[in-house]
């Protein structure tokens, strides 16, 4: 069952959920985000972060609330002190699992993916991915109130951002530099001028259509 956010305005994160799982005997405790899951076009990039207690980066947060510069930062601080492991679902993936399904596969890929099992996962959000190899639980709003959801929330941002660089090199005419992929004024009259390129998801609505009015015209 997903877990509320704490009723005050705009909490900041703390290690209050991964303290109670410690206290639970579950000692190691893996926080989990994605982002990119409302994009029009790339992946969805997942994260899985375990904290050390003693080491936590100061200024977690939601990533959204973080300016590009100082996600960046943190970026750098959780790598150099966590143990992180990210995993990405392309938009082939999204084809076949559809969105959901392949944002939750793709956070069982990241928890898998780290050195060490972790004996509890936070996951952002009201699901928990199917096959996880210890207990979870969901967390609405998390990435506002776990430092290891927030600090996965920053991982697979800047991840992901980095990527829509890759992107935009490849396929400048959409200009994914600036929108990330998401459903712009510009990049929705990209889209619908040029057809959709490799990197949209072409079961998503905007590009469906932009595909179907290049094939009739």
């Amino acid at each position: 069952m997903a877990r509320e956010s704490r009723n005050h305005p705009d909490p900041a994160p703390d290690f209050t959920f991964e303290t109670a799982a410690i206290a639970a005997g579950r000692l190691v405790v893996a926080g989990v985000d994605e982002a990119g899951r409302g994009p029009l076009a790339g992946p969805v990039v997942t994260a899985a972060v375990i904290l050390d207690p003693g080491r936590i980066p100061q200024g977690l947060n939601d990533s959204k609330k973080l300016t590009a510069e100082r996600r960046e930062e943190l970026h750098a601080i959780i790598l150099a002190t966590a143990e992180v492991a990210v995993a990405i679902a392309p938009p082939s993936v999204i084809a076949l699992r559809n969105i959901r399904g392949a944002t939750l596969w793709a956070m069982r890929q990241a928890v898998l993916g780290l050195c060490r099992q972790p004996a509890h996962v936070l996951v952002d959000g009201r699901d928990v991915p199917p096959g996880l190899p210890c207990p979870a639980e969901a967390v609405i709003g998390g990435d506002g109130i776990s430092v290891s959801i927030a600090a996965a929330s920053i991982v697979a941002k800047v991840t992901r951002d980095r990527m829509c660089q890759i992107m935009d090199c490849d396929e400048p005419l959409f200009g994914f530099h600036g929108h990330k992929g998401y459903g712009t004024p510009e990049h929705l009259s990209a889209l619908f001028a040029n057809g959709p390129g490799r990197h949209h998801r072409l079961a998503f609505a905007p590009c469906a259509e932009a595909l179907r009015l290049r094939a009739s015209a």
